[in-house]
């Protein structure tokens, strides 16, 4: 399987927060960040373990990160 080079997605904190979307159907998850204005989602990565969670944290230095259902 081949991967993506890590690509850092710019990220505005006064206009975006980190949030990871979780299907309640399947249970996918996706980590990504969710306009405060509008509401509009841009997603970054595929949430799949406990380590890609780990990791979006680390790309964007995030302590804690909402989840939306």
């Amino acid at each position: 399987m081949r991967r993506h080079k890590d690509i850092k997605i710019p990220y505005d904190p006064e206009r975006q927060y980190p949030v990871i979307r979780s299907s309640i159907c399947t249970g996918e998850k996706v980590a990504g960040f969710k306009n405060i204005a509008d509401g509009h989602f841009i997603d970054v990565m595929l949430i799949r373990t406990k380590d890609d969670e780990q990791k979006f944290k680390d790309m964007y230095g995030l302590t804690d990160v909402k989840r939306e259902y």
